[in-house]
């Protein structure tokens, strides 16, 4: 079995990814700026420090870590150099869907990394997935510490992490695909009806109420431009999802 590098392997979603691959047999090195075990390079993408250690002689990228910030573009650079001095075969990168259509400043950043990888001469897959259902749990939980919960007027089709952990590690054990299919949650639900759900969960009494926002982020929310209404391959709902009352959303470096 060949050695996978995953980034952010202590996040929401590389977490999952590492766990997969280590028991299939791979061998995984987590790539972060904050080391769990003794001999661990501590790597940090923004910079590019430590990524000539931690890529030596491994076969497969994960690129699971993000800032959430424009420091995604000088990471990803700076992860393009160091895989392609290292020889790595397969980039394997997460984006989202719309990221080329809602213009918010998160998605147009995801885009231009996935711009670049696609343009690279390293051999990459990049799927895009929609939102997770840990994301859309902890916005309602935000929201519900107010006495009316007030949620954007939109559809969402949250996905399981674990469903899109299983995606990403099956692309990282074969060949370098491009741009791959979409990957959304099996339904697409108002927000103020996944609220709803969640209130159901931690047994709220709380009032929704659908706000319509402006501006053009949110005429692109409410066009569906970040849903995938023809890729609802994911299993678990939204509801389920909270049922479990699992939490912890890590989406950083």
């Amino acid at each position: 079995m060949g050695t996978i590098v995953v980034t952010g392997a202590r996040g929401t979603l590389g977490r999952p990814v590492a766990e997969l691959l280590r028991g299939n047999g791979h061998q995984v090195r987590p790539a972060g700026r904050h080391p769990a075990e003794e001999g661990e390079p501590a790597v940090d993408l923004r910079t590019g420090q430590g990524l000539d250690q931690v890529l030596q002689g491994a076969d497969t990228v994960v690129h699971c870590a993000s800032s959430r910030s424009r420091a995604d573009i000088p990471a990803a650079r700076h992860l393009i150099a160091a895989a392609r001095a290292a020889g790595v075969g397969h980039l394997v990168h997460i984006s989202i869907v719309g990221c080329d259509r809602v213009p918010l400043g998160y998605y147009r950043t995801k885009h231009v990394v996935e711009q670049a990888l696609l343009a690279s001469d390293l051999g990459v897959s990049v799927v895009r997935t929609t939102q997770f259902h840990d994301l859309v749990r902890l916005l309602c939980r935000r929201s519900a510490q107010l006495p009316v919960m007030a949620l954007p007027d939109i559809d969402v089709q949250p996905v399981a992490v674990a469903e899109v952990a299983a995606r990403l590690a099956k692309l990282a054990t074969g060949p370098p695909q491009g741009r791959v299919a979409d990957m959304g949650g099996p339904l697409v639900q108002p927000l103020t009806e996944l609220a709803r759900q969640y209130l159901d969960s931690v047994g709220s009494q709380r009032r929704t109420t659908p706000v319509r926002l402006p501006g053009a982020v949110f005429a692109a929310y409410r066009r569906g431009q970040h849903l995938a209404p023809d890729r609802k391959v994911g299993s678990q709902t939204f509801a389920e999802f909270c049922a479990l009352g699992t939490d912890g959303y890590r989406g950083r470096y």
